[in-house]
Formats: C-alpha cells, sequence, structure tokens
C-alpha cells in the first residue's frame, strides 16, 4: 500500500494503477475509520481492480461553529486498517494542497442539498461538492462508493457528477450497523456510556415509525409521534422527515411507494444521523 501526500506523487500513483486499463476505485474519507468505511473499500474492489482512499478533514464543510478541531484523527490506525484492508493507495492531501494560496472556486448546488443538513449546517454541501469534484478529478478515478448513511450527501455527489458531466460512477453501499442497529459514525466515539446505551433509541424508533407507515398510518401522524417519544428520552430531534429519496422533496401526501425516512437529532454535543427505506401502500 502506497502512502501519497503530494500532487505529483498522487498523480504518479493512479497513472501506475490505472496502467494496462485497470479501473479505480475511490473511496473518499475524513479519516477515523470503522467497519462501515472498510466495506466501502471492499465494494470499490467490487467495481474496479485497485482501490484508493483518500484521507481528508475537509475545513470546507466544516461550520464556524462546529468540531473540526475535535474531529477524531488516528493516522496510524487508519493506515493500518487500509492495510488490512487491502487498499492499493492512500492520498492523504493537507489543506495547503487541497486550497492552496489563491484558490477561488467552489461548487454550489442546489436541488438535493437544500433543506436538512444543507439548512442545519450551511454551507457544508458547497464544501461537499467541491472537495469530491477536486478528489474525483485529482485521482481520475471510475468509481467513487459512497456510504447511504450520509443520504443526503451522496444525492447531491450523485447531482454534482450528473450536472458536471463527470464520467465517474457513483455508487452507494449500505449502512453498516453495530449490532444493537446505532449506524456506525466516527462521531460515536464522543458519546458518553449513558449517551452510546441510549443512541440506538434512534435506529429503533424511525424501524417502528416505518412499520406504522407500511400498515397504513399516515406519516402526518407517525412522524410527530415519533419526534416527541425522542424528545422525551433525551435526544434534541432536528428533523425526523419524510422523502423522495433523489430529490429530497417532502414526499406527496396521499402517495405510495419507496420513500426515504431521514433523521438528525443531537444527543449531548453529538449529532447524530441516520435515514432508512421506507415503503408506503397504496390506500
Amino acid at each position: 500500500m502506497r502512502v501519497v501526500r503530494a500532487m505529483d506523487e498522487l498523480r504518479e500513483a493512479t497513472d501506475a494503477l490505472r496502467a494496462g486499463g485497470r479501473g479505480l476505485g475511490l473511496v473518499p474519507t475524513m479519516g477515523a475509520l470503522h467497519r462501515g468505511h472498510l466495506s466501502l473499500v471492499a465494494e470499490a474492489r467490487r467495481h474496479a481492480e485497485a482501490v484508493a482512499v483518500s484521507i481528508f478533514v475537509n475545513p470546507l464543510q466544516f461550520g464556524p461553529n462546529e468540531d473540526l478541531a475535535r474531529y477524531p484523527r488516528d493516522e496510524a490506525g487508519d493506515l493500518e486498517k487500509l492495510r488490512g484492508a487491502g487498499c492499493d493507495l492512500v492520498w492523504m492531501p493537507p489543506v495547503e494542497a487541497m486550497y492552496p494560496p489563491g484558490a477561488a472556486t467552489v461548487i454550489e448546488v442546489g436541488g438535493p442539498s437544500e433543506g436538512f443538513e444543507g439548512t442545519s449546517r450551511p454551507g457544508h454541501f458547497r464544501g461537499v461538492a467541491t472537495v469530491c469534484t477536486k478528489l474525483f478529478n485529482q485521482t481520475g478515478a471510475d468509481v467513487a462508493v459512497f456510504g447511504e448513511k450520509d443520504w443526503q450527501q451522496l444525492q447531491v455527489v450523485r447531482r454534482v457528477a450528473a450536472d458536471l458531466d463527470m464520467r465517474i460512477r457513483i455508487i452507494g453501499h449500505p449502512t453498516v450497523r453495530e449490532e444493537d442497529g446505532l449506524a456506525f459514525s466516527s462521531r460515536n466515539q464522543r458519546l458518553s456510556p449513558e449517551q452510546r446505551a441510549l443512541a440506538p433509541l434512534l435506529p429503533r424508533t424511525m424501524e417502528e415509525a416505518i412499520a406504522a407507515m407500511a400498515q397504513g398510518a399516515a406519516p402526518d401522524t407517525v412522524l410527530p409521534e415519533a419526534t416527541a417519544r425522542l424528545r422525551a428520552a433525551g435526544f434534541v430531534p432536528d428533523y425526523l422527515a419524510l422523502v423522495e429519496p433523489a430529490t429530497l422533496r417532502p414526499w406527496p401526501h396521499g402517495a405510495s411507494g419507496e420513500a426515504r425516512l431521514l433523521a438528525a437529532a443531537g444527543l449531548g454535543d453529538v449529532r447524530l444521523l441516520d435515514n432508512m427505506a421506507a415503503f408506503l401502500p397504496e390506500r
């Protein structure tokens, strides 16, 4: 496994990996890797002969009051895990390589970036779209794999790739969960033991809401009740919303079919995100 930190090294390394027409898969990350990330590496391997992972804590996607400085970092542990996962290349650029002095271009996205995390974290998806566009261009990857846990992010990246006519293929991989149902996240390690014990109530509440809607209960009734249960348990819910999967528009009243249930809730100073597929029957 090769680790590179400079742009000229990256270009030489990716050219070598792609020699002879070999496909290159990319897994963009911010480090603090866990089992969910490693599943993305395995998925990328199913679609390409060589796999690169980027580790870059992107300052553009953090707001002024967010946790950039506290975001977990574990370079040695991350590299050990990637060696075990069979990664071929790790791209670990410093901030000045990604955003050199004088850099003045960012990617603004409408559509699926609007609402939810786009409202709660202004500028977040501008940072996501910009860094992903740069990573795609820098590596020349044929495919990029993203976890479905950050569903809105996945739809934003897909929209950017389509709108900018990128040849890269964006692949979503199902959310990887702990045994108690909590979605893996680098931020979970910041939960206290008491908060960690409570956190699985979020996915359980979502599953119960989805089951009720699958039996014909109206979302307008189910979701406020579920939100109230979370709040009573000690969460600070931001949203629990049923949306169209690709556009993230509000689910049409009385519609049937495949929807997506999005959730964000605070627990202490940790923001938990989750989402699940939901099927609403015809009434």
